[in-house]
């Protein structure tokens, strides 16, 4: 009797979406005391897309979605399960999923959000590999959405400078072949989830006036501590992921990094002895897009002919809560 092969999370398109207004370092250095050269020199970032003001995550998403599904080949009704990364979600209820899920007309589909900040999207990712693996699942749609404009406090100048908007996406089906996703580590510590954080607007300190004066509805960030955090924890996290799969670094063929600093990211191709140009880079267009980061990125090097049949890539991010994820991939 044949043994049936196991199987494997495949990632078959990719699709991606930014806001059409670019806000560079040199408006920004009109509107609060910074500079072109310090934001620059610190983050990598010359520019990020901004959001319109009727524009909502479901939107950025909306776009990014059915981009992936044109490249798919597919259409809403075939997708099973849609999962949403978010922290900038169009409510607080129903879930940004199931907004999208109606915006697409994806009747057939589950849906439901993910909040792990900056590695929500490597969160989903994991959390689709397992449906997949346990044939829960067909056809599932991953995404990472984020409108971070309208939750940055654009008076305060150590903030305001790192974030953008944008939208992500994947879809995924299983496959016997030998690729896919390999494996996928998530991770956290809440013990540092003072370090980045949105106050209020939940059970804690719901809104009220006084929230709104005290402007505790926007970011709040200890940057160096985060700094100092993240470079550890990912340079930890890459080496980790890689051992567990028993391959070299030189074996893979890209690192698609979360775009949070770019010394962040030198730090982690240092650590694996990685050439730069096996680290996809585009942090000085858009910023910081938390969630949205790692598949932007993702579609961004597949549209350029950087990720081949075959090739080994390496996913990770690092965010609120605090969180941490990768994800091994054979393409």
């Amino acid at each position: 009797m044949l043994r049936k092969r196991s199987l494997r999370a495949r990632i078959i398109s990719t699709g991606s979406y930014a806001p059409e207004k670019v806000l560079t370092n040199h408006a920004l250095e009109q509107m609060v005391e910074t500079s072109d050269e310090w934001i620059t020199e610190r983050t990598g970032i010359k520019e990020r897309r901004i959001a319109s003001p009727e524009q909502t995550a479901s939107d950025l998403a909306y776009e990014a979605s059915k981009q992936a599904l044109k490249t798919a080949g597919l259409k809403p009704k075939d997708i099973d399960l849609i999962i949403v990364a978010t922290v900038t979600g169009d409510t607080p209820l129903p879930s940004t999923a199931c907004v999208l899920q109606r915006k697409l007309g994806a009747k057939k589909a589950a849906a439901f959000d993910v909040n792990a900040a900056c590695s929500g999207f490597l969160y989903a990712l994991s959390m689709a590999d397992s449906f997949i693996k346990s044939s829960a699942f067909k056809k599932i749609l991953v995404v990472g959405t984020e409108v971070l404009s309208k939750f940055t406090d654009w008076k305060d100048r150590t903030t305001c400078v790192l974030f953008g908007d944008g939208a992500g996406a994947v879809i995924i089906e299983p496959t016997e072949e030998d690729r896919g996703i390999i494996s996928t580590h998530i991770y956290s510590d809440g013990e540092f989830g003072d370090l980045l954080l949105v106050p209020a607007g939940g059970s804690s300190i719901p809104a009220s006036e006084e929230s709104v004066k005290k402007r505790l509805h926007y970011i709040k960030m200890k940057g160096n501590e985060t700094f100092k955090v993240a470079v550890k924890t990912l340079e930890n996290l890459v080496v980790d992921t890689l051992k567990k799969n028993k391959l070299k670094p030189s074996e893979l063929s890209l690192l698609i990094p979360h775009q949070a600093n770019l010394r962040i990211i030198q730090a982690t191709a240092k650590r694996l002895k990685l050439p730069m140009d096996k680290v996809f880079i585009n942090i000085d267009r858009y910023g910081n897009t938390s969630a949205a980061s790692v598949p932007i990125a993702l579609d961004e090097a597949v549209r350029q002919g950087r990720v081949r049949d075959g090739d080994y890539i390496l996913m990770e991010a690092f965010g609120g809560g605090l969180t941490w994820a990768s994800a091994l991939v054979k393409w």
